[in-house]
């Protein structure tokens, strides 16, 4: 829908816009979120350094919004990049009755993406081994992780990007305050906890509206989990979000000024003693 695309020669007043490219019979419009959202990707990936020359990154897609933009947008920086890398979208089927994966699978191959859709049984998994009120998400994606981490080592990738967003960040890092009490967000780049593979994510940077935009600028087919909650509200991070929100109108930078915070630590106006020898030797 994005990319692998010519020149339009279609004339420009059958177009609502004159910056069009057409892909076999697909019309669209590379307009200026895009642009934007191609532009705060490649920021971030020079800023953490999360792309190298030869990289081999399983892109994990999972039917959303968000791995479907980081998708396509890592695909655009790699054409013109000054280093080469290859990509191999991931799709881990978890098992839920009514997951359409093929849907997924129709995307990525109408595109031209190396894909892999693997089916498990975490589904199966999930209902033998969870105890009664806990949360299906947090299960589920500990077991998918390690599916993905799996299927990287079989596929030869070296890294594995996620489609966490700029939002994500920062709930996170209130969620863990309030309700952890840990001082905690989330690492554009971290070493995976099997040692051989590097979780990246790139969208850092990326606002989660500019994301929702696009997605319904490029109509991407989205699909859901299909698990019992799939699209019930996390009260915990819908709180979060509203009071984000409601602070963001009284400062429109809020957010960036969140961000720009977790780059920014002070330890030694904590209070982490790992961090910091309170023995000072005064009296």
């Amino acid at each position: 829908m994005l990319f692998r695309l010519t020149p339009c020669k279609i004339p420009p007043d059958r177009l609502k816009q004159p910056n069009c490219l057409i892909h076999k019979r697909k019309i669209v419009l590379q307009g200026s979120l895009f642009q934007r959202i191609k532009r705060l990707t490649g920021k971030a990936v020079g800023d953490f350094n999360l792309i190298e020359e030869g990289d081999r990154i399983a892109v994990g897609v999972s039917g959303g919004k968000d791995s479907y933009t980081l998708l396509h947008v890592l695909d655009a920086l790699r054409r013109r990049a000054p280093i080469k890398y290859e990509l191999v979208a991931v799709n881990v089927d978890s098992g839920f009755p009514g997951f359409r994966k093929e849907v997924v699978e129709k995307h990525l191959a109408d595109h031209g993406f190396e894909y892999r859709v693997e089916s498990t049984n975490c589904y199966e998994i999930i209902e033998e081994k969870r105890k009664p009120g806990t949360s299906y998400c947090s299960f589920c994606a500990r077991l998918r992780r390690g599916v993905l981490y799996t299927l990287a080592d079989e596929l030869g990738c070296n890294k594995i990007a996620l489609g966490h967003h700029l939002d994500d960040f920062i709930e996170t890092l209130l969620l863990n305050q309030f309700y952890v009490g840990s001082l905690k967000a989330m690492s554009p780049k971290l070493a995976a906890d099997n040692g051989r593979h590097t979780v990246i994510r790139p969208l850092v940077y990326v606002e989660e509206g500019e994301i929702i935009r696009f997605s319904r600028e490029q109509q991407f087919p989205i699909v859901c989990c299909a698990c019992p909650v799939c699209g019930e509200v996390d009260q915990k991070r819908q709180r979060m979000k509203g009071l984000i929100r409601e602070l963001a109108t009284e400062n429109r930078h809020l957010k960036k000024s969140m961000l720009t915070a977790l780059g920014n630590v002070q330890p030694r106006h904590l209070l982490d003693k790992n961090l910091t020898d309170f023995d000072l030797g005064l009296p």
